[in-house]
């Protein structure tokens, strides 16, 4: 076993959740119930629904895996895949630059009843993921070398699984190790017209992640050197990296700077919406004859560079589109789900308006980044008038985090539209309390919403 895999074997299997500090819990239990909306509020999404009609075909195993909101169990593995497609598909759960952490607790809420785990250890499964998270990510640079992000999900879910089945060092081990030289997936995924595979890349990562560590619980071996051997990530892909120090040795905990939404577009977009809601408040939008943005290189290229971004004919290219998202809400005063609609995205209304819109990066705000998350906006109207701001930090970023009202905000608005008041109200005190939980059956049976309506 290499360095890193025994360092990350370790640290899973070691850490204990009542050594986490109070504001390291109440983290992670922010961006559980943010989550959870966000799973939610995709409730009957296409990519769940494709998903479950494979869950139903297969029968649960040692582990059945529990369907969010679906009242329904199928393999672990597969009940993975559909839960984070639900947390995923909207581009409304956390992000940390690099990708979501999120994206790993559908494993997590697949397994953790079957596993009988309580409230604690689902927490602290979740915390051993997002500190690897963050790390990897700062670490390897993988979306700037063109791969995706479910191979960072894929390894820290492996490593999240190991610690909620309290595997021993050696097993998390192969299971990482598994997971790591069987899955390093492109980013073409998030490049030119995107599909459906956008929002479920990483519930395919945690799929194979989870179906590794079960491997590995039952005896499985993976190579031995899968970070630094002979044709391993170190040799093919980043070369030699060290991970920040984790807890415990010689590091802090980073969960809580992971950052929430709080509109469901992609991260780099939050403030494209704010922008758009400023700009809006100062002029008539048919008044406007450009408007130019000049953001940080990452924002450039995710949903301001393709030319698909300027004619969108997919939801997934309409939530990545700066264009689209800029236009949309400035027509609309706001930015919902159901403005990633074909009626919505296909507007013909938008069209001319978003031919308006410039998009070029900035070297003074891209030198910000990530620290500072800044955008520059100029817009010029017919009857001559100029108007230039640059706003930053959106709500949701560690220097203007989102409280827990707003949270309870956003779990209510997508939970009581399905589960009514009451019970959604219920849910999220029992949410919240998450650390006392003792059962998580019922805390999970509060947000089945019941079987899919779904075409046979």
């Amino acid at each position: 076993m290499d360095n890193l895999t025994r360092l990350i074997a370790g640290y899973a299997s070691a850490l204990v959740f009542e050594e986490l500090p109070e504001e390291v819990v109440h983290a992670a239990t922010q961006r559980m119930v943010d989550s959870l909306a966000c799973a939610i509020a995709a409730y009957r999404c296409e990519p769940a629904e494709i998903g479950i009609r494979l869950a139903r075909g297969a029968a649960p195993k040692r582990y059945p895996g529990r369907i969010l909101g679906y009242g329904e169990k199928s393999t672990a593995e597969d009940a993975a895949f559909v839960n984070t497609a639900m947390i995923r598909n909207l581009d409304f759960n956390d992000q940390y630059p690099g990708g979501h952490p999120s994206d790993c607790l559908g494993a997590f809420l697949a397994i953790a009843e079957a596993a009988g785990a309580d409230g604690r250890r689902l927490l602290s499964s979740m915390v051993v993921a997002y500190e690897l998270f963050v790390r990897f990510n700062d670490a390897t640079g993988l979306r700037t070398k063109g791969w995706d992000q479910g191979f960072v999900i894929g390894i820290c879910t492996a490593a999240g699984i190991g610690h909620l089945l309290r595997l021993s060092p050696r097993m998390v081990g192969e299971a990482i190790a598994i997971t790591a030289v069987a899955n390093v997936p492109m980013r073409n995924t998030r490049a030119g017209e995107l599909s459906l595979w956008k929002g479920t890349a990483t519930a395919f990562a945690t799929r194979n992640a989870l179906f590794a560590t079960l491997l590995a619980a039952e005896g499985m071996t993976g190579p031995d050197r899968p970070f630094e051997g002979k044709h391993g990530l170190w040799d093919l892909i980043t070369g030699p990296f060290e991970l920040a120090p984790l807890p415990g040795r010689g590091g802090e905990f980073r969960t809580p700077q992971v950052q929430l939404k709080y509109w469901p577009v992609e991260y780099n977009a939050q403030l494209v919406v704010w922008a758009a809601l400023e700009l809006r408040s100062k002029i008539d939008w048919r008044n406007l004859t450009e408007v130019n943005f000049g953001t940080y290189a990452f924002a450039y290229s995710e949903i301001g560079s393709d030319p698909e971004k300027w004619d969108p004919k997919t939801r997934e290219t309409a939530d990545h589109s700066l264009p689209y998202i800029f236009a949309r809400t400035l027509v609309d005063g706001t930015i919902t789900a159901a403005s990633f609609e074909e009626a919505a995205y296909r507007d013909p209304l938008l069209r001319p308006l978003m031919a308006k819109i410039r998009v070029r990066k900035d070297e003074a705000i891209d030198a910000l980044y990530p620290e500072t998350v800044a955008l520059k906006v100029e817009a010029k109207t017919k009857d001559g008038r100029d108007y230039s701001f640059t706003p930053q930090d959106p709500l949701g970023h560690n220097k203007n985090p989102m409280q827990d009202k707003d949270i309870e905000t956003k779990f209510l608005r997508a939970a009581e539209s399905v589960l009514g008041t009451p019970r959604a109200s219920e849910a999220l005190r029992c949410w919240w309390d998450l650390p006392n939980v003792s059962d998580l059956s019922k805390a999970l049976n509060l947000i089945d919403m019941g079987p899919s309506a779904i075409k046979r």
